[in-house]
């Protein structure tokens, strides 16, 4: 716990598990599908095939030191990271979930901070509310949770981004390897900006450092 290294490794012996296990526990419970991010697992079985007692029994057994426990569906909903699923007659529909602690506080934007740390929250925000599959309901819930949140923390509503174009890239019938310098500056206010702007057109990659204030007792 706590070196740099830990997650990686832990990856790796989930992987490891997994391809060790998964094959047949997937037969044996007809498992239809299988998801996993770092420790959280969604999976999809056929209920007049086995249960979610026997799997979890099942995946308690794979080693001695891992510990399984789960969470079911209530009213056909299941949340999953930051997604709330439901079963239909006919499918399933998607959801934003916010856990009721979460406080959707992100980075004012009259703070001494990059300007571009400020807007990566709405980015964010935005890229989610695009990329998962809603229905026009809760795509119009979570647009307009995102507008309080903004307003909250912006002294305007700033405008949605726009979805990059993505550039078609010219193949190259040579290889060539270019090293960038980089740099990063502890972000002061306008002249961190400033002084940042004159490299724009150099090799050097810039990264922002936040400030970080210290007080003595």
């Amino acid at each position: 716990m706590g070196a740099p290294s830990s997650g990686l490794i832990a990856e790796i012996f989930l992987q490891h598990i997994e391809n060790m296990h998964m094959a047949r526990l997937s037969m044996k419970h007809k498992i239809i599908n299988y998801f996993r991010y770092v420790d959280d697992i969604l999976i999809i079985f056929d209920p007049t095939h086995s249960s979610i007692q026997a799997i979890l029994d099942d995946f308690n057994t794979l080693h001695r030191n891992l510990q399984f426990t789960a969470e079911l569906e209530e009213n056909n909903t299941l949340n999953y990271l930051d997604i709330t699923i439901q079963k239909t007659p006919t499918n399933w529909k998607t959801a934003i979930y916010r856990k009721p602690t979460f406080t959707d506080t992100i980075i004012p934007y009259t703070s001494n901070h990059p300007t571009q740390h400020k807007y990566t929250a709405v980015k964010f925000l935005y890229n989610r509310l695009n990329k998962c599959d809603l229905l026009a309901d809760e795509y119009q819930q979570e647009e307009d949770t995102i507008h309080n949140i903004l307003y909250n923390s912006f002294p305007i509503r700033p405008q949605k981004p726009r979805h990059p174009k993505l550039k078609e890239q010219k193949q190259s019938t040579h290889t060539h390897t270019h090293i960038h310098k980089g740099a990063t500056f502890t972000y002061v206010g306008k002249e961190t900006t400033f002084i940042t702007n004159l490299l724009k057109n150099t090799d050097i990659k810039i990264a922002f450092a936040p400030t970080t204030l210290f007080s003595a007792d």
